[in-house]
Order: C-alpha cells, then sequence, then structure tokens
C-alpha cells in the first residue's frame, strides 16, 4: 500500500482502436509514468462473433482450415511491440482481450514473451463463460432469466443458446497483481473492472471501502474509451481542431490518477500533440456510459445524482460527487445465438425527386425479389441524406439508397435469390440510377442474436490463474450486496424552481446542437443520450425543452412509429445535463439490427441537429 495516486493509462477502447498506445506509453514511462496500462478490446458486437468463433472451433471443421480465435489478435499487435517496455520499467497491463478464449490467448501471449526472452509473470482470468450454468438453473427451475430489455422469458426466446458469457468484477485483476501478475489477460469482466482491480491492488482496499471503489468505478469508465474522454466522439471538437500541435488528427489517450481515499483526477499524455481533457470531454464520456442514476458494478454501485466536474489544471479534471451503494447480487449476462445471415446493397440518387426515385426503385426491386423474399425474415429499404437546395456539387446532390435483407439461411440470400436481381434492375431504373460496384456486401454474412439476463454472482466461479505459481485463485462473491428495483427512476418533466419563470427572452430558431451538447450509444436494443449546456443560466431551459414528450416529439416518425419505444429521464443538475434512455430504439441490437446507426452514436447528432426555438441571449453567447 502507498500514500502516493497510482497512475493508470486508458490505452484501448475496443478492437477497432489504433494500435500505438500500449507501447506508446510504456515507451514514454521515464517522461511520464503509469503504473499500470489498462486496454478494453471488447463490445458486444464483437463479443458475439468470438462466441461464435470459439463455437466452431470446437466442433470439427470440414474445410481444413482453422477457425480463427476466440481472442482478439488485434491486441496481439498493439502488445508485442511494447513487451520490453513493460518489462524494463516494471509497468503492469491488464486487459479485456482474451472474449471468448482467454487461456488461448494466455498461450500466445507467453510464447510471445519467451520469444523475447523477457521474464514477464502473465495471469489470466476465468469464470466469465457460463452457459451451462445457465442452462442447469434453468432446467431445475431456479430462474426463468428474464431479458432485462424485452421481459422475454429464454424458454420462450426463439433462439438457440450457442454461447453465454458474464461480467466479472475487477477483485480476479486485484488477486492476480497482488501475486505478482505483471500481464493480467481477461476474457469479460466490465469494462471498468481493470481500473478498479488495480486502484483495489494498489492500494490495499478492502471489499468494504466502497466510496472509493465507486470513484475508481467511475474514474474506469472514464478512461477505458480511451480518446473519448480527450476529445474523440466529443460534440465540441470543432474547437479542437487548432489545439496542440496536431489538432484533432492525434488525439492523446487519458491516465486516471486514484488515491487511496478514491479521490480521481483524469488527465492525458503529458506528450499527446493533440486532444484536450476538460469538464465537457468527462461530461460527454459519462453521460454516454450510463443509464440512469444508479450505476452497476459486480464490487460496487455508484450513485450518480451530484456527480459532477472541477477543471483544476490544464487537461486535469477532478471528479467529485460519487456516492456507494453495495453492488447487486447478481451480473449481466450476454447470450448469444446464431440467427442467420443478411445481405445488403447500395444504389444512389442525385438531384431532384429523390423521394420519388426512392419510391420507383423500390417497388421495382420488391416485385423482382418477390419470388425469393417469402425466405426473407427481414427486407428493409432505407433513404440515407437529403440533397439541400441549390446543391454546390454533384456530391452534395447525392444520397445513398439501402437495401437490406436477412434470412435464416444463407442459401436464401445468395446472388441469384437477391444481389443480382437488385443489380439487374438498373436498365428500367429512375433517372441517373446507378448501384455501388462494390458487391461485397451483397453476398450473405452471419448475424447473431444478444439475448442479455442476470445471474447471481454467487453462481460464478471467478477465478485468477498463476501459472507461475501453479495457483488458481477463487474470487468470492461480494458478502454484501442490496437489491435494487428493475428500472431506474424517471422524470417525465422537470420541476420548475420556486420563484423562476420559463420566459427566456426573444428567441429563433435554429439547431439544437447550436447552444447544446449531447453525446449517445447503445446498449442492447436501447440508446441512451444525455444533452447539457455550458452554462448555469441555460440549464433550465434546457431541462424545461427536454421533457419526455418534447422529446419524442424531436425523435419524429421514424423512431415514434415503434410501438416498443419507451422513454426514461433523469437529471443531473451538478452536470447541468438531462440524460435520457430510449428503450428498443435500436432494432435488437448491434449483432443483428438492420440501421444503419447499429451502436446508438448518432441519436444524438440527429437530435442536435433538430430545430427548436433557441433563446437569442444564449445563442449571443457563440455557437458549438
Amino acid at each position: 500500500m502507498t500514500s502516493r495516486p497510482m497512475r493508470i493509462a486508458g490505452a484501448s477502447g475496443s478492437t477497432s482502436d489504433r494500435r500505438h498506445a500500449i507501447s506508446e506509453f510504456a515507451r514514454n514511462y521515464p517522461q511520464d509514468p503509469v503504473d499500470v496500462i489498462i486496454a478494453d478490446f471488447m463490445s458486444e458486437a464483437n463479443m458475439v462473433t468470438g462466441a461464435a468463433r470459439r463455437v466452431d472451433q470446437e466442433k470439427p471443421q470440414d474445410t481444413g482450415t482453422p477457425a480463427a480465435p476466440g481472442y482478439e489478435l488485434s491486441f496481439l499487435v498493439a502488445l508485442e511491440p511494447a513487451l520490453e517496455d513493460l518489462a524494463k520499467y516494471g509497468i503492469k497491463l491488464a486487459v479485456n482481450a482474451g472474449n471468448s478464449d482467454s487461456e488461448g490467448l494466455y498461450n500466445v501471449v507467453t510464447q510471445m514473451v519467451k520469444a523475447k526472452g523477457l521474464n514477464l509473470k502473465i495471469a489470466w482470468i476465468s469464470g466469465d463463460e457460463v452457459l451451462p450454468t445457465v442452462n442447469k438453473a434453468l432446467a431445475a427451475g431456479e430462474s426463468t432469466f428474464k431479458n432485462v430489455y424485452t421481459g422475454e422469458t429464454l424458454s420462450n426466446w426463439s433462439f438457440k443458446p450457442i454461447y453465454a458469457q458474464c461480467y466479472l468484477g475487477g477483485l480476479g485483476v486485484a488477486a492476480a497483481l497482488s501475486q505478482g501478475a505483471d500481464i493480467v489477460l481477461c476474457g469479460r469482466v466490465s469494462d471498468a473492472s481493470p481500473v478498479i482491480g488495480a486502484a483495489y491492488w494498489f492500494h490495499g482496499w478492502n471489499r468494504t471501502d466502497l466510496d472509493q471503489l465507486a470513484n475508481a468505478f467511475v474514474a474506469g469508465h472514464l478512461i477505458e474509451c480511451s480518446n473519448y474522454v480527450c476529445g474523440g466522439n466529443f460534440s465540441g471538437f470543432k474547437v479542437l481542431e487548432k489545439h496542440g500541435d496536431d489538432g484533432w488528427s492525434n488525439i492523446g489517450y487519458p491516465i486516471a490518477e486514484i488515491s487511496a481515499s478514491g479521490r480521481a483526477i483524469i488527465t492525458m499524455q503529458s506528450y499527446a500533440t493533440g486532444g484536450a481533457v476538460t469538464v465537457d470531454t468527462c461530461s460527454s464520456q459519462l453521460l454516454y456510459e450510463i443509464q440512469g442514476p444508479w450505476y452497476f458494478n459486480s464490487d460496487v454501485t455508484a450513485v450518480l445524482d451530484n456527480i459532477h466536474f472541477e477543471q483544476v489544471g490544464v487537461n486535469r479534471v477532478a471528479l467529485h460527487g460519487v456516492r456507494s451503494a453495495p453492488p447487486p447480487p447478481t451480473t449481466k449476462v450476454g447470450i448469444t445465438a446464431r440467427d442467420g445471415f443478411q445481405a445488403e446493397a447500395l444504389w444512389f440518387l442525385v438531384g431532384l425527386d429523390i423521394d420519388a426515385k426512392a419510391r420507383m426503385l423500390e417497388a421495382q426491386i420488391r416485385r423482382l425479389l418477390a419470388p425469393y423474399s417469402s425466405k426473407y425474415t427481414a427486407l428493409r429499404f432505407s433513404t440515407l441524406g437529403s440533397v439541400p437546395d441549390d446543391p454546390r456539387s454533384q456530391n452534395d446532390a447525392t444520397v445513398t439508397f439501402r437495401v437490406v435483407a436477412q434470412a435464416a439461411e444463407a442459401e436464401d440470400l445468395v446472388p441469384t435469390k437477391f444481389l443480382r436481381h437488385i443489380t439487374d434492375n438498373v436498365m428500367q431504373g429512375y433517372p441517373g440510377a446507378t448501384f455501388h460496384l462494390d458487391a461485397r456486401q451483397g453476398l450473405p454474412r452471419p448475424v447473431y442474436e444478444y439475448y442479455v439476463t442476470l445471474l447471481p454472482q454467487a453462481d460464478i466461479k471467478h477465478r485468477a490463474h498463476l501459472p507461475w505459481t501453479d495457483q488458481v485463485l477463487d474470487i468470492p462473491a461480494p458478502p454484501v450486496t442490496r437489491e435494487f428495483p428493475p428500472r431506474q427512476p424517471s422524470q417525465a418533466v422537470t420541476v420548475v424552481p420556486t420563484g423562476h419563470n420559463l420566459d427566456f427572452g426573444p428567441t429563433v430558431r435554429g439547431p439544437l446542437g447550436w447552444i447544446v451538447h449531447a453525446r449517445s450509444g447503445d446498449k442492447g436494443p436501447d440508446a441512451n443520450c444525455g444533452f447539457w449546456v455550458r452554462h448555469t443560466d441555460e440549464y433550465l431551459w434546457l431541462r424545461s425543452l427536454l421533457s419526455i414528450s418534447n422529446t419524442k416529439e424531436l425523435l419524429g416518425d421514424e423512431y415514434n412509429s415503434n410501438p416498443e419505444l419507451q422513454i426514461e429521464r433523469f437529471e443531473l443538475a451538478n452536470l447541468r445535463a438531462v440524460h435520457f434512455l430510449f428503450r428498443n430504439l435500436l432494432d435488437r441490437g448491434v449483432g443483428v439490427t438492420t440501421t444503419v446507426d447499429f451502436l446508438g452514436k448518432n441519436v444524438a447528432e440527429y437530435l442536435r441537429a433538430k430545430w427548436v426555438d433557441l433563446p437569442v441571449k444564449f445563442l449571443n453567447r457563440g455557437k458549438l
């Protein structure tokens, strides 16, 4: 245990992140030391594909080609150039990269370390693979495993589960580090769990130190998406264009400084040449992650009603106001099933009469696909974009028309039953009819269903494997838990403070995003979306404007035609923010949705583009 704050670096936010950050943090240790590097390569998108790869590995292959590994290969690309510096400077590394085969990843990393002649101790975490546990409990009638999004029970699910993976807490990581591990490989701990585990180990915390754990939990979510908290995916991105030597072309990576008391400061690489850590970038990342005032993890619940940020220096933001509660007795489980195949094709529409051209093309394609479409499980047509008046260029006058089909069998989406008939339509097409020449998306690719439920933590065999000592440590479930209601608190409209009125002076029509920040993202079929303003006197206007009913109007016909849509809302006064959970907005989730915005990241940008009455006095402060 040490009295100084520890420094934890966030080096990857997904399997699609840039690959240089682990080695960059390690190489620059003398200039900017960090104690632990964490990196997250996991998401619902690659959990389902990793599950399928793992299942395919375990069954005989008749192609002669080995199935791809269940772990994330991109992590190995990021790790290899960092190994010497990790060993040289004694930097610990904890990563979510094992996906569905953490032991397999351990074997590969061990060989990489041996090939370089390094003495690094490598641990791996197990317990996240829980399909046998789920099946046993279901057969014994111990649980119906209700879907947390839809309320459906698992026995009534239309699909056959092939894999189930639960979200583990951080204490397996802590146990491995306490026994001397240099690298800890995880399959599916929660996104913030490596930070929780690292801080728990470094400061010698106990399971009863809930306030410290809650702060580490929130700090972990602030840095686990790497560049997001430094200006990536930030609605105020324009201010970063000229910020630093590289502006927005090379945004840096974050560091969380966490003290023994749990105090947390978010900063970034001292040598970063782009990006920034500000109250607004931290607000953006927080609002993207949460779903309500209760923020759940296997080790602790963070209560966020009073959360706020303070700029305490250049690229230094302090976290305040986090309260704690015991963790819930359950943890999240994602169950994967195969759900057939998808194929899609694109056309380009230009100039005038876009709606009519789209209707003509859809009518023609529907007729051509009619002999086959009875075998489809979905057939969707959508027009992406619009043409401005008096366009400045042909590109400005071009929109995309998208055709998407799904079917239970690949045979029902082969080119002779889908793509060929779409492209064969060109000669009878609309004026300027042109399809995209890259036909690869028109070939059937597998899609997967993802069913989210809860499993008692007591039923999980959470273990840390320490091969250099021939030890396997059991990580017990939390001794104290708390049951929470199944739904977060929701407030449909704001309460106007006594003595205030809602007259904000003259207004003009304009996009909400001229003066309001926003950030959104996917949570299964749901999308969470947070809005916040820059100035305190703007907050009453924002929360009065963004009631549930007004926000539903802003969402528009495309979303409101969905009978499953439900909206939950809560306010975060200290962040000047209003947060929404849009339930069932994203079809059936990232693995199988037919929508373009499959990650829900553009819901916020769409709503920022909607026109509302903007108070002139706020607008005069400058547009975002």
